[in-house]
């Protein structure tokens, strides 16, 4: 009764219907208040709703039912983290780190936690602000003193944050793990993947990050991961170790019933499906065809963009055009790039150096 409980609400989880999680939750608590991994997972939901001293209440349970749950002193440490408090998050880190120093998230909040605290001494000590910035006349800061302002300039508006929203999908050798947030860079994105887990930071254009921590239902081959981040979103690539239908994607405590992949596992109506945790019903045909376009459509920009021109024309060209390219590009060092064999093919190619240069073979 409580493990069914507890799975449907991992699945309420994983939709992102963070409400009816809890309230799963509670109910599995209610029955079985005695699991650890119930109130951390429950802790978890709370953290998505931001109800933090309710997820500090469960992680608390958690850590006294099983004191050797790294996860347990994870979600303390988090939400201690949200309500600013710095140190006893960072105690819980420091704890979930002995436990398991395998993973990275505990030394990334814990360097949160040190540059909230050193900011927390500097502004006790009165050298900066409650902004961080350094206080003018402080000790060490030479700034002159600022004139009387009379009209003070109004604030500009914080960004909205962005939406978040995580979806997933298998192959039969892969389960890719999509985030909807657009405009991300490669050095906004930290994805560590080990043998069971995913753990994901986001930084956003709000100024507050998005972490992603999923505790996977199956184990995955962490050396054949690839993170692919898109201008509208990013996509979690992860190699299954088996080729095995996942019925969820994160673990849920119930014995599964493990059915080996079946090629071409086709509805009615001819569309492939694929084993999710959503109810909709989607044409996965649909959809990678749709994600084969966006990434050929993906624009790149100076070098990159010229040679991806190039490759195109090589790729479409017939045996001639590449003939061309070859030998203009080889006898010319690089300085010329041709595409008409008639004219190539009949002499030797010079070198062409660009404007304001001029070629000099090296001596010994």
């Amino acid at each position: 009764m409580a493990a069914d409980m507890f799975g449907q609400a991992n699945e309420a989880y994983v939709d992102e219907n963070y409400e009816k999680a809890v309230e799963l939750y509670t109910k599995a608590i209610e029955v079985d208040g005695e699991k650890s991994e119930f109130f951390t997972k429950r802790a978890q939901t709370y953290i998505q709703l931001e109800q933090y001293m309710d997820a500090v209440a469960d992680a608390t349970k958690a850590v006294e039912l099983d004191p050797n749950s790294s996860k347990a002193h994870l979600r303390k440490g988090v939400a201690s983290f949200y309500l600013d408090e710095f140190e006893s998050a960072r105690e819980s880190f420091v704890k979930g780190q002995e436990l398991d120093s395998s993973e990275p998230l505990f030394a990334r909040w814990i360097r949160k936690c040190d540059a909230n605290l050193n900011l927390e001494e500097k502004e006790e000590s009165g050298t900066v602000a409650e902004d961080g910035k350094p206080l003018v006349g402080a000790a060490g800061d030479s700034s002159p003193a600022p004139q009387p302002v009379t009209q003070t300039q109004p604030q500009a508006a914080a960004p909205p944050p962005v939406p978040k929203r995580h979806d997933w999908y298998q192959t039969e050798t892969h389960v890719i793990v999509t985030v909807m947030i657009k405009g991300l860079k490669k050095e906004d994105v930290q994805v560590d993947y080990d043998a069971s887990t995913l753990s994901a930071v986001f930084k956003q254009a709000s100024g507050a990050d998005y972490v992603l921590d999923l505790d996977l239902a199956h184990p995955i081959v962490k050396e054949q991961c690839i993170t692919k981040v898109l201008s509208t979103k990013v996509e979690m690539k992860m190699k299954k170790s088996e080729g095995i239908r996942w019925q969820c994607l994160e673990g849920d405590g119930r014995p599964y019933q493990y059915a080996q992949w079946a090629s071409g596992n086709e509805g009615a109506s001819g569309v492939t499906q694929y084993p999710s945790s959503s109810t909709h019903k989607r044409d996965w045909n649909k959809i990678v065809a749709d994600v084969n376009k966006e990434e050929k459509e993906e624009k790149t920009e100076g070098d990159a963009a010229l040679n991806d021109f190039f490759q195109q024309i090589y790729s479409d060209g017939n045996e001639e055009v590449r003939k061309a390219m070859n030998k203009s590009f080889v006898e010319s060092g690089g300085t010329v790039l041709s595409t008409n064999w008639k004219d190539i093919g009949k002499k030797k190619v010079d070198m062409k150096p660009p404007d304001g240069m001029e070629f000099k073979k090296w001596e010994q």
